[in-house]
């Protein structure tokens, strides 16, 4: 067994479980991401009109509770253009209800999993050195996490029928920066028992993270405008992939109000993008999994090139189904994997010292 460093010598040591806590926290993140997959795909994010921090925990428990609810939701646009014509029932109303009510409750969980051993570690002052402000900074992601998720709700209460694509990337990027800081600061305090400074993101780090930050970024305004549609489908169809409809640069583009809107606004273009960065992404990650295995960490190299090599394979399986949900539900849950894998890597290449930190 290692010694313990001078600084920690008398002290209590809860960095495991520290370290533990921030992961499981990542861990639920994870969930919340497949959850919000769910609801975009079933299109169920506008089914609840209110922000209720408190009470909405609560679902309708009466037949009169449910009928309020769902008069609520007739309202909006979504009902009156697109679900009022398709005569939707109650029962089908109760359906996107549950999963927004799922995806809400699972945010809740996860502040109060986050809140309450954070104030228990803070009471036992057990926290290293240094850390106080960055798990503050991780609450307060938590709580902007909340805030932009109402934010983009009400882009769609008044005047469309879904939320704004912007508004829906900008509400996935800061899940997945909550849920990189959480897994590169467990990293860091797994470092605090043998008096290891924290991890600086080497170039090669911070190229990878970026890499991946853009195409998480092009994923979302895919998802948002629901850009996976415009390919084609077909299974083994190279008209839909790698091709699109046909032609390796798509047709349809509109160009009229700009190449700077179209690249985020024209779901033609914005898949394109979003299909072939994928293999700039792989070559970066390549590079760093070479680096981080030369460092004596194969398992990590072996995370990341299982994560995008999964990752690649259903993202096209996803184009090839037409959408089918659980493939894409899939592929947004390997994409978290994706981001949490380049994270552990470009934190092992990070290190002052060049070596791993043990588990």
């Amino acid at each position: 067994m290692k010694a313990r460093p001078a600084h920690l010598i008398g002290t209590r040591d809860d960095t495991p479980a520290i370290a533990r806590w921030l992961l499981a926290v990542a861990g639920l993140v994870c969930l919340i991401l497949v959850v919000g997959g769910i609801t975009r795909l079933t299109e169920s994010g506008l089914s609840i009109t209110e922000w209720k921090p408190v009470t909405g925990v609560i679902p309708p428990l009466s037949e009169a509770a449910w009928q309020r609810e769902f008069e609520a939701y007739k309202q909006i646009p979504q009902y009156v253009e697109v679900n009022g014509p398709a005569g939707m029932t109650l029962a089908q109303y109760k359906f996107i209800y549950f999963w927004e009510w799922v995806h809400r409750l699972l945010a809740r969980l996860a502040g109060v999993a986050f809140a309450l051993p954070l104030a228990v570690f803070w009471m036992r002052r057990t926290i290293p050195g240094g850390y106080k402000p960055r798990l503050l900074a991780l609450l307060a992601l938590g709580g902007l996490q909340g805030a932009v998720g109402w934010w983009m709700v009400t882009s769609g209460l008044s005047a469309d029928v879904k939320v704004s694509h912007i508004r829906l990337a900008t509400h996935l990027g800061v899940a997945l920066i909550t849920l990189g800081a959480l897994v590169w600061t467990a990293l860091d305090v797994l470092g605090v028992r043998e008096g290891r400074a924290s991890a600086r993101s080497s170039p090669l780090g911070a190229l990878a993270i970026g890499t991946v930050a853009v195409q998480v970024l092009f994923g979302a305004l895919v998802a948002g405008m629901r850009a996976g549609y415009v390919a084609g489908a077909g299974w083994f169809r190279a008209d839909a992939w790698p091709l699109m409809q046909g032609s390796f640069f798509p047709d349809g583009i509109d160009w009229s109000q700009g190449a700077l809107h179209a690249l985020f606004n024209d779901p033609f273009l914005v898949h394109f993008i979003h299909r072939w960065w994928a293999f700039v992404v792989v070559a970066v990650l390549v590079v760093l999994s070479r680096r981080v295995r030369a460092l004596g960490r194969r398992d990590v190299s072996i995370a990341i090139h299982t994560a995008f090599g999964v990752q690649i394979l259903l993202g096209i399986s996803t184009i090839w189904s037409g959408m089918e949900l659980w493939l894409a539900v899939l592929h947004q849950f390997t994409g978290a994997l994706v981001v949490a894998a380049t994270v552990w890597g470009a934190h092992v290449a990070g290190r002052r010292d060049g070596r791993a930190v043990d588990a």
